[in-house]
C-alpha cells in the first residue's frame, strides 16, 4: 500500500510538470498524458516495496531522459529528493551518447545487468511491464502499424528489446513477482507475433 507523504505527492506533482513542458507530453503515439506511464510504474512497484525512494525514482524515471534540462534537471532532483533518487534514476537511463538504437539499448542491458543497483531492478522491471502491457493494448487497436511508431519501427526488435530485459532482471534476482509479470506480458507478445507467421 502507497503512504501518501507529502514528499511523494510533491514527486507526483513535479513529474507531471516537468513532463507536461517536455516536448514529449503524451505517451508514444497516442493523446494520453506522459505522467500516466510513471504512475503506473509507481503502481506496479508499489505491490513489491514500500521504500519512497523508489516509488519516486518510478515517478522521474524518464525525467532527466526525456525532458529538457532547462525545465527540470539532475542537480534539481538531487534538491528534491535526494542523492539515492538520484543514482536510481540515473541506473536506468539510457546513454544520451548513443544515438544508435540497437547500441543504447545494448549499454542500457550491459549497465543493467553489471552496474545497476538492485533498487533500479525494480524501477526497470516495472517501468517494462507496463510499457509492454501498454504495447499490447494498442495492438489490439492499431495491429501491425503499431510499430510505426517506435524508433526501429520492428516488432522483432521489441520482441528482442524485451526478451534482453526479462533475461537481466532474472540473472540480477530482480523480486519475483515482477519477473512472473515480465513473463507473462513477454509471452502475450510472442504469441501475438507467432500467429503472424
Amino acid at each position: 500500500m502507497i503512504n501518501s507523504t507529502q514528499r511523494l505527492s510533491r514527486a507526483i506533482r513535479e513529474a507531471a510538470r516537468a513532463h507536461e513542458k517536455s516536448n514529449k507530453p503524451y505517451r508514444k503515439g497516442t493523446d494520453i498524458p506522459y505522467i500516466i506511464h510513471p504512475f503506473n510504474v509507481m503502481l506496479i512497484a508499489s505491490n513489491i516495496t514500500d521504500d519512497e525512494d523508489i516509488l519516486i525514482a518510478c515517478l522521474m524515471h524518464d525525467v532527466l531522459e526525456d525532458v529538457d534540462s532547462s525545465i527540470y534537471d539532475e542537480h534539481k532532483m538531487r534538491e528534491d529528493f535526494g542523492e539515492r533518487v538520484v543514482a536510481i534514476v540515473k541506473d536506468v537511463t539510457k546513454d544520451e551518447n548513443e544515438s544508435n538504437w540497437h547500441e543504447c539499448a545494448k549499454a542500457y542491458l550491459h549497465h543493467l545487468e553489471y552496474e545497476a543497483s538492485d533498487e533500479a531492478m525494480i524501477v526497470s522491471a516495472s517501468d517494462k511491464i507496463h510499457n509492454l502491457r501498454s504495447t499490447l493494448t494498442d495492438y489490439e487497436t492499431y495491429g501491425e502499424d503499431l510499430w510505426d511508431r517506435f524508433t526501429t519501427k520492428s516488432s522483432v526488435d521489441q520482441q528482442w528489446w524485451y526478451e534482453s530485459i526479462l533475461g537481466v532482471i532474472t540473472k540480477r534476482e530482480a523480486p519475483l513477482e515482477l519477473i512472473e509479470q515480465l513473463d507473462q506480458q513477454v509471452e502475450r507478445l510472442n504469441k501475438k507475433l507467432r500467429s503472424l507467421v
